[in-house]
């Protein structure tokens, strides 16, 4: 390597490390947690699950009684003309009457056929539920925030390929301007560096702005300001010794899509079990105080007032409904062989998933493995023909070629390794197994 391109590359090195001191390092770490903390959509779905949480008690399920307040205050003003079977007609004018009762009524169904202790059962589920699409929304918050980190990362390194690129055009300017003012070069050469020169910027400026779109992207995951600048850091650990029996375990236990049917599954033999239950019959118990008092000057008591206790016990059966209690039950076993084949086929469909997953997993780490010899076969091509170029023994449309075929391989190695880590994290999301501290 000559001393031109050395100097370059120590510049651009210093250049790269200025610019990511001066912005702030973002790990991957930080940016979970950010995500997690402030990420709409999880916060919503823990609204959710609050709700959930809270109508899982036994009032809502119908276990306990009922009571209820009442209070009742009025009266009139009347006049009032009365004519008895003997005796003169007597009128009033401006009768007051008044009316006044109060009390308390308790009502409780005590037995319904079980139907409340399937609610019961069902409520738990429903909140079982909730966790789950909890749990499948962080997962796809995090697979989202892991994926776009990495297209970051990504990104930044590209930034780095392209300006690289740009100062050996930028070099290779100042020599053809040397070799022409030392009556070496051609003025054709010096136009074609330009011309080259000016393709590189366009490039470097094209990558400089989806670098910037990108983090914006994944400020928008985080919920945070979407102006923040920062860095992210440019190792990628990639894990190549994933197993598929492993990941096939993992899934059936842990995937939230799974356990989403299978909690399905479970609500609907419950809802079954409710229908079935209304062929039962229904008893209450109910008791009260009531106390009452009323006033009418002109009728046959005068003063009235009572007060007590009440109670009593009533019960009822379902005897004939037109065949809908029959028609209920099919439709509700119906239900529940519905559920059964979408669990079988949810199953089946993650299970395909997972496996076509895990061979473009394979087939990624195959290709990453072959990018990473090209990008170093690509180098040590491009350090020979810059020597030769500066020595003059080669024309610059060979240069340029060596120089395209240098900045083509580092881009195919960069889409392997992205490619290759995005299949990971696809693979341990399907299995539930992504790390989600």
């Amino acid at each position: 390597m000559n001393k031109y391109l050395l100097y370059s590359l120590v510049f651009l090195l210093f250049c790269c490390t200025t610019t990511v001191i001066a912005q702030d390092t973002l790990s991957l770490e930080n940016a979970i947690s950010t995500a997690l903390k402030n990420n709409y959509d999880i916060r919503l779905v823990n609204n959710e699950i609050q709700i959930a949480k809270n109508n899982l008690n036994a009032g809502n399920a119908g276990m306990l009684p009922g009571l209820a307040g009442t209070f009742s205050n009025g009266g009139s003003r009347q006049n009032t003309v009365q004519t008895p079977a003997t005796g003169p007609e007597r009128k009033s004018s401006g009768v007051r009457s008044t009316n006044l009762s109060y009390g308390v009524a308790l009502d409780w169904t005590v037995f319904d056929g079980f139907q409340m202790f399937a609610n019961y059962d069902r409520l738990k589920e429903l909140q079982k539920q909730g966790e789950v699409n909890g749990k499948l929304t962080i997962l796809n918050t995090v697979s989202d925030v892991v994926a776009a980190y990495y297209a970051l990362v990504r990104q930044q390194q590209l930034v780095l390929a392209t300006d690289s690129a740009l100062k050996i055009s930028r070099l290779r300017v100042t020599i053809a301007d040397n070799k022409l003012k030392i009556g070496r070069g051609s003025r054709l050469d010096v136009l074609s560096a330009k011309v080259d020169y000016n393709t590189d910027t366009t490039l470097y400026l094209q990558q400089k702005n989806i670098l910037n779109t990108s983090r914006i992207t994944l400020n928008q995951l985080m919920a945070r300001d979407l102006n923040i600048v920062f860095a992210v850091n440019e190792r990628l650990n990639m894990e190549n010794d994933l197993k598929l029996a492993d990941l096939e375990l993992s899934m059936e236990r842990l995937n939230p899509t799974l356990q989403n049917a299978l909690i399905n599954k479970k609500i609907a033999a419950l809802s079954l079990k409710q229908v079935k239950g209304q062929r039962y019959p229904t008893v209450a118990v109910n008791s009260g105080y009531e106390f009452s008092r009323s006033t009418s000057p002109t009728g046959f008591n005068q003063k009235f007032r009572a007060n007590g206790l009440t109670y009593g016990l009533t019960a009822s059966l379902n005897i004939f409904n037109g065949f809908l209690q029959r028609q209920n039950e099919r439709n509700a076993k119906v239900q529940l062989n519905s559920t059964e084949l979408s669990l079988d086929k949810t199953k089946q469909d993650i299970s395909a998933l997972l496996n076509a997953t895990y061979q473009n997993y394979i087939t990624n780490l195959d290709l990453l493995k072959v990018e990473t010899g090209n990008v170093d076969l690509a180098k040590q091509n491009l350090d020979i023909t810059f020597e030769k170029y500066r020595l003059g023994s080669i024309s610059p449309l060979e240069l340029r070629e060596a120089q395209r075929n240098s900045i083509n391989a580092i881009i195919r190695f960069l889409d392997a390794q992205y490619q290759a880590k995005l299949t990971e994290i696809n693979l341990k999301e399907i299995s539930g197994t992504l790390n989600i501290q």
